[in-house]
């Protein structure tokens, strides 16, 4: 399996997402901004950090970047997109997702373990994963997800919900809720599920000595899924 990550200025999270990607199988390629072509790829991945400096809106600048009308056509085209953390912003901003990431309910920046309930595996990313809550990662400023009326009818409709904010059993609580997203949303697909952005960070999960393994089932699985 071929992925490409892509490396915004600001990135900061892409050399983990290449690690954790080669580490349970695909052969992956760092592919800069201002690159016009993608590689070959089955999987793109758009990682997170801080691309262009927060300026503007998160990921506003980085959704005009070069590289990124070749990873709409590919969306498009129905290739697997997946946007982490400021990549789901970028996802958000480039119109490849429905909706906004505001500034967290608190107004702080947010780093710690969270727990999230998967709440759909009819796709490629979580189809036969073995568990229905992972502890993962989040370390983000603007993860407050935020849709219309509608637009949350719509994604609820059509089945759109990723993932949300849980505790350990699975209980989704508005205490569990750490940015105050709506609906506790953590993650969301496109119609076709094909692409998927959210704020919790699997590739900072992939190791029992540093941190924990559901990230490590996470990419095992989506790697199983894409064969």
């Amino acid at each position: 399996m071929n992925s490409s990550v892509i490396t915004f200025p600001g990135s900061n999270c892409d050399r983990d997402m290449d690690v954790a990607l080669k580490k349970f199988g695909f052969k992956n390629k760092m592919v800069w901004h201002n690159d016009v072509e993608l590689p070959k790829s089955d999987l793109v991945v758009l990682p997170g950090g801080f691309s262009y400096g927060d300026y503007l809106r998160c990921g506003s600048m980085a959704s005009k970047s070069k590289i990124m009308q070749s990873v709409i056509k590919f969306a498009k085209d129905g290739g697997k997109v997946m946007g982490i953390c400021n990549g789901f912003q970028i996802l958000v901003e480039s119109g490849l997702l429905p909706g906004a990431l505001l500034r967290n309910k608190y107004l702080e920046f947010i780093c710690k373990n969270v727990f999230v309930k998967i709440n759909d595996k009819d796709n490629s990313y979580f189809k036969n994963l073995k568990k229905d809550t992972l502890e993962l990662h989040i370390a983000h400023n603007e993860g407050n997800y935020f849709c219309s009326k509608e637009q949350v009818k719509e994604i609820d409709d059509n089945n759109q919900i990723a993932i949300y904010y849980s505790n350990m059993s699975g209980n989704v609580d508005e205490n569990d809720n750490p940015n105050g997203s709506i609906k506790n949303i953590a993650g969301i697909f496109n119609k076709e599920k094909n692409v998927l952005g959210m704020m919790p960070h699997p590739e900072r999960m992939i190791d029992p000595a540093l941190s924990g393994e559901d990230g490590s089932i996470f990419f095992e699985n989506l790697i199983n899924n894409l064969k």
